[in-house]
């Protein structure tokens, strides 16, 4: 569904047997005839279109976050399950080739015992667009960087470290917007670990996307993960090479002046939707429990405060 007569004619050109709808009543009204909706749409209307798809009986995922508060995104959980409809969240950077090599590393104890993550989406893009709603709806409507990449910074440190029991925050707009661009958050996790996170658009010197301390060895990832980039060129996960990366981009095990070149895994974002379909079928658990996202909700709402 979209109301945009350009992305309209983007889909019936590269799927010409869709069906593009202009208004999403048409897609309640037509409920039998789906088996879930996805909901790509600005923060501020994730609950509504949610609660809506919900109350059709359809199943749903959500674009991070699931909704800019703690609160509404247990009420909706609560309500998915009181209807027997499955709700997940598209916390999709859990696939990405860094994480999945560093959760390897993790399972094998290469590391020895982790006392510090730190992860970074940093960029340099010290103007503001002007059109974005990102950079145009305030912080408290669903904007700003922190609901954006820092859903998926918190939400990465949650699942590979366990729940919080301490959150500071630094969160900022630089550039003069209504929604901050530039944010910090530290976690100090139940078993010990302490997660340092970065989601900045105003980072002329970007750090390295991963760097992990431990006992043993460090892991450090200086680039991101290629799969949006891929995407932005053209190209699909169903290219034979999808989410692979070169050798130059893998990370490495360092140990003071020893550095090891770390075999990556390949990035993943589709198990996110494999794991869905399976999950519709019954046949396995939702990709992500609609629960993490409460709990990462938690999280940038302290580091907020």
């Amino acid at each position: 569904m979209t109301g945009n007569p350009e992305r309209a004619e983007t889909v019936r050109r590269d799927y010409p047997d869709a069906r593009v709808e202009q208004g999403v009543d048409a897609i309640w009204e037509r409920a039998a005839e789906h088996e879930f909706v996805v909901i790509a749409t600005p923060n501020d209307s994730h609950a509504t279109l949610a609660r809506a798809a919900i109350d059709a009986g359809l199943a749903v995922v959500v674009d991070k976050p699931l909704v800019p508060s703690s609160a509404i995104a247990a009420e909706l959980v609560d309500h998915a399950e009181a209807a027997g409809v499955l709700l997940t969240v598209f916390h999709n950077r859990r696939w990405d080739s860094d994480v999945l090599t560093l959760r390897r590393l993790l399972e094998r104890g290469e590391l020895g015992e982790v006392h510090r993550f730190e992860s970074r989406f940093e960029r340099w893009r010290p103007e503001l667009s002007g059109d974005a709603w990102r950079e145009t709806l305030p912080s408290a409507e669903g904007g700003g960087l922190l609901l954006d990449l820092g859903t998926h910074l918190v939400d990465q440190a949650l699942w590979l470290f366990g729940p919080a029991e301490g959150v500071y925050g630094e969160v900022e707009s630089r550039r003069g917007g209504p929604a901050d661009d530039d944010a910090f958050i530290a976690i100090r996790h139940r078993d010990g670990v302490t997660s340092h996170l970065w989601a900045s658009s105003v980072a002329a010197a970007p750090g390295p996307r991963l760097r992990v301390q431990g006992s043993r060895d460090a892991f450090v990832v200086e680039g991101l993960d290629g799969q949006e980039d891929a995407l932005r060129e053209g190209r699909r996960p169903s290219d034979g090479a999808w989410g692979e990366a070169r050798e130059a981009e893998w990370g490495r095990l360092v140990r003071g002046d020893e550095s090891t070149p770390v075999p990556s895994e390949r990035g993943a974002w589709p198990e996110f939707y494999r794991r869905f379909e399976a999950a519709l079928r019954g046949e396995a658990e939702l990709p992500v429990d609609p629960h993490d996202a409460i709990e990462v909700a938690k999280v940038l709402e302290r580091a907020g405060r």
